[in-house]
């Protein structure tokens, strides 16, 4: 692809500035450091800039006259987990014991902070853009939370995009689909209780820890057996807890995890089927069962026309490179609230190659090479949404 050249040459400030980012890694809501960071920068742009919405997000917003109106969004948090390398292998490394910028968001941040430098200089465009830094997005919903907070009546925005970093594509390719991209995300803990007792005798006790087992294997069925082969549903059971020796049936233990999906359908389908095979077995078992199941974020849905759009712009950037035939991910992203209330699309950068591996490893990091790569992006898709002959 043809990068800015402005944007070329500053990559080894950009770099700078995502690494130092990388090494202060703050939480959903503890953003502090990092808003600061991105308020700075914007003003030094000549942006105007809007803190604390939703807390530690950040918005800048900048006219050249009048026009349309775009909204870019960045996600800015780091998640709860260990970095992998220490400093000798990587020196930008998180100084910061179980926080960690394992999804790249540093990145995120770098990339969309670049672009708005590249365009408060150029005003190539002709219109509004406004710049979205969230917090919180991951499993915290910041983005419902800026949208609560009225970031679309306070700023306006005739369409809104987000992006993402993706090791499942290599580096120097991109991507973006219409419709549904990304799955909705539910959470689930399911209590046990029954009559504990002596493992010796079992007869004299209610056994959760059975209940849960046969639970657990009985709810690899919903998807398979109730849902639609045609739609794309997953239920994971991600921890099991029961006991606390091995001569004691415990009374009580619970099991929990998540459920994705790529329609509401689906997703109301394996709900309604999670609460009525959990019963079922702790009816059988002589056990009660407690549920409580959270709706998370929903589905990601990308507006077929601004996806068109988005797509023509990349497809000029990238060429062969461009890959609309990526399939929807069942990771979900609270940037679909954003897209309930605001047309617009997702996107996808590849980062992937040798020696690369997934985002939540915690081997992981951004590769800084990407950073004018998704810059460039990010200008020719505002510049083609608000062309200064408008």
């Amino acid at each position: 692809m043809q990068i800015i050249r402005d944007l070329a040459d500053l990559n080894e400030t950009h770099t700078a500035w995502r690494r130092d980012l990388h090494a202060h890694p703050e939480i959903g809501f503890q953003e502090h450091r990092t808003a600061a960071f991105v308020a700075d920068r914007l003003a030094e742009a000549g942006f105007e800039v809007t803190t604390g919405i939703a807390g530690t997000g950040v918005v800048g917003r900048i006219s050249t006259g009048a026009g349309g109106s775009i909204g870019l969004r960045a996600d800015m948090d780091a998640l709860p987990m260990d970095e992998g390398p220490g400093p000798d292998e990587r020196p930008w490394a998180s100084r910061h014991p179980g926080l960690f910028h394992g999804c790249g968001h540093d990145g995120h941040t770098t990339c969309l902070l670049a672009a708005a430098r590249h365009l408060a200089r150029s005003r190539s465009f002709r219109g509004t853009l406004t710049v979205i830094f969230q917090p919180a997005e991951e499993g915290l919903g910041g983005g419902a939370r800026m949208v609560e907070e009225g970031l679309f009546d306070r700023f306006p925005c005739e369409a809104v995009f987000g992006f993402h970093n993706m090791p499942l594509l290599p580096l120097g390719t991109a991507s973006v689909r219409p419709g549904p991209a990304m799955a909705s995300f539910d959470e689930f803990k399911v209590v046990m209780t029954g009559r504990g007792g002596h493992a010796g005798m079992p007869h004299t006790t209610r056994d959760p820890a059975l209940a849960l087992a046969e639970a657990t294997c009985s709810l690899q069925g919903l998807v398979s057996r109730e849902v639609n082969a045609n739609s794309a549903a997953v239920l994971s059971v991600t921890q099991i807890h029961v006991g606390t020796t091995h001569n004691v049936v415990a009374d009580q233990g619970w099991l929990g995890g998540t459920v994705r999906a790529l329609d509401e359908e689906a997703r109301a389908i394996v709900e309604a089927g999670l609460g009525r095979t959990v019963a079922g077995v702790a009816a059988a078992r002589g056990v009660t069962a407690a549920v409580d199941y959270r709706r998370g974020y929903p589905v990601l849905v990308n507006d077929p026309a601004e996806t068109a759009r988005v797509a023509a712009v990349l497809a000029d950037l990238y060429g062969g490179n461009f890959r609309p035939d990526f399939p929807p991910l069942m990771a979900a992203e609270d940037f679909a609230f954003m897209l309930q209330k605001r047309p617009g699309a997702y996107l996808l950068f590849g980062q992937g190659g040798e020696g690369g591996c997934m985002v939540h490893n915690p081997n992981y990091d951004f590769d800084d090479r990407l950073i004018p790569m998704v810059a460039t992006a990010l200008v020719r898709l505002v510049e083609s949404r608000l062309p200064r002959s408008a």
